[in-house]
């Protein structure tokens, strides 16, 4: 049966595409994009590694128990008021495992939390209802030689440009209500509390394009607060920079009346009427 199980199991992944394939062995997990993703992916894997042995164990016990005590009438079989030895397992099994994975965990937790003295790029976010503005320090970019910003509205998704091997710090701060900064291929997210700077570091590990999102419900146009993160070359991030300076997005904007000041009247007036 096992064999049987197995050779279903090799067929199965035989007929999946590579990028499936990939998915599978990552337990659902997206594809990394950051140097803290091999912390929480081998945290992910082991957890769900460590529940499948113990539901391969009690699953055994039941039918272990199922075959054993089978029986063709009804007769109750004979009644213990307790069980020592079964009763200390089944006490101090439950805390070994707790304290296994919280070992595992706070390894982890460690890992991704770490900063350094000094990154080599920061990026002060600033969470709006309902979008993101991403601003970009000259100190971190001499051949630009201005602080630079970019940000979307609602009607208009902005993008985030990294440069790929940096490390990079995020400084999150919220204009109005809490939301969360979250990029699902760095495997972290970090709530951005109004009144309240946050912040943490990584280093993206790969170039391509990925999406991020708010993980708070944070109001009535929640959904449309998404990004674009593209992890680039350091060229090709400079360059972008550039055009930044050249559009005219110089200083640090702070705010949707720093984006789109005509845009954010509309939405008060919009937001007086529907409460009308």
């Amino acid at each position: 049966m096992v064999a049987s199980a197995a050779t279903a199991a090799l067929l199965f992944l035989a007929g999946c595409s590579a990028d499936t394939t990939a998915q599978l062995k990552r337990i659902g997990l997206p594809e990394a994009a950051s140097d803290r993703a091999p912390a929480i992916g081998d945290l992910w894997i082991g957890s769900w590694i460590a529940a499948g042995i113990v539901g391969v164990f009690v699953w055994g016990l039941i039918g272990w128990a199922v075959i054993k005590y089978r029986s063709d009438n009804n007769d109750m079989p004979k009644q213990n008021r307790y069980n020592l030895p079964m009763e200390i397992f089944y006490t101090t099994a439950p805390f070994v495992i707790i304290g296994v994975l919280f070992y595992y965990t706070i390894l982890a937790q460690n890992t991704v939390t770490a900063r350094s003295a000094e990154p080599e790029v920061t990026v002060n976010v600033t969470a709006q209802k309902w979008s993101w503005v991403f601003n970009y320090k000259s100190a971190d970019n001499p051949d630009v030689g201005e602080d630079v910003w970019e940000g979307g509205t609602i009607q208009q998704t902005p993008d985030l440009y990294l440069p790929v091997g940096k490390s990079v710090r995020f400084n999150l701060r919220a204009a109005d209500v809490n939301h969360s900064f979250w990029v699902p291929s760095f495997y972290y997210k970090l709530d951005v509390v109004a009144g309240r700077n946050n912040n943490f570091e990584m280093t993206p590990t790969k170039e391509g394009v990925f999406r991020g999102k708010c993980a708070e419900l944070c109001g009535t146009y929640h959904s449309a607060m998404l990004f674009n993160v593209h992890i680039v070359s350091e060229e090709e991030y400079e360059a972008h920079l550039r055009g930044l300076a050249e559009a005219g997005n110089i200083g640090e904007a702070r705010g949707p009346k720093d984006v789109d000041p005509q845009g954010e009247a509309k939405q008060d007036q919009g937001e007086e009427v529907g409460q009308r």
